[in-house]
């Protein structure tokens, strides 16, 4: 599923095309995704104009000049294809700028999803009602964590992907962020450390912000709307490395914890 970095990579690839544009054309090629597109999405989005594109946790949101914002989720493997030479039969939503610019959004699992949200609503909206900060913002702290964790005995890594706790966060980056941190996957969430906390905040962001540079992590089908694919896998210390070294020189283990594999290193992350 792509994560944080490859919505954000999505997110900036269409702004360069989309924002500040009129929708001249909408074509919605499909009656659903995981559930049906929204009703009036064709009448709502023609002749709107695009005030700006922005990313809340794993969503993506296309503002509009009518209090009317489209909020997209990627699913499985949906991306979008900006300027594709041919239409494919996954091609499930089509924009196409007043500029003749056409966007399309493929998703061949069709588990993702495009809803029309009043601007003004945004933050009622369900999926975002009860996100915790997003982990690029000023909202993420040392301090947060600390009061999210405090008395927990959930595991530190289960606790980082509670999106009540930090939105957006995912599977990669949490594996990345705790093994730079050195910090263990199973410890105990109320056991972190003031210490432990403080290294952990700037190493997520660090670890977010160099794989949106990479143009995210290519897993399955997911490209960036230029139709390159996502670089960041290569950089990987200990994500899908089951049996190979850590850089510290110990040896990357897998375990399961609440049905997701976890990587880490016993070595250095205690």
């Amino acid at each position: 599923m792509p994560e944080l970095p490859e919505v954000e990579t999505t997110v900036r690839g269409l702004a360069t095309v989309l924002d500040g544009q009129t929708i001249a054309r909408v074509a919605v090629n499909r009656p659903d995704l995981r559930r049906p597109f929204p009703a009036g999405l064709v009448q709502v989005l023609t002749g709107a104009k695009v005030t700006g594109l922005s990313r809340r946790a794993k969503y993506g949101l296309i503002h509009t000049d009518r209090n009317a914002t489209m909020v997209f989720h990627l699913g499985m493997s949906g991306r979008w294809r900006i300027d594709p030479e041919a239409m494919g039969k996954h091609d499930h939503l089509v924009l196409e700028t007043g500029n003749g610019h056409l966007l399309a959004l493929n998703d061949a699992r069709r588990f993702g999803s495009v809803d029309l949200v009043d601007t003004d609503k945004l933050d009622a909206f369900a999926p975002f009602a009860a996100l915790g900060p997003e982990p690029l913002g000023p909202g993420l702290t040392p301090a947060h964590l600390a009061r999210a964790f405090e008395n927990r005995i959930a595991a530190v890594k289960l606790l980082l992907l509670d999106q009540r706790i930090v939105a957006g966060l995912g599977n990669i980056y949490v594996c990345e962020a705790l093994n730079r941190a050195g910090i263990h996957p199973e410890r105990e969430g109320g056991k972190v450390s003031q210490a432990a906390l403080k290294r952990l905040v700037p190493l997520i962001r660090d670890v977010l912000e160099e794989s949106i540079a990479a143009g995210g992590s290519t897993l399955r089908d997911y490209a960036r709307p230029d139709g390159e694919l996502g670089y960041f896998a290569k950089d990987w210390r200990v994500y899908g490395r089951e049996g190979e070294a850590c850089p510290c020189g110990g040896t990357v283990e897998r375990v399961a914890q609440g049905g997701r594999s976890t990587f880490f290193c016993a070595k250095c992350q205690k």
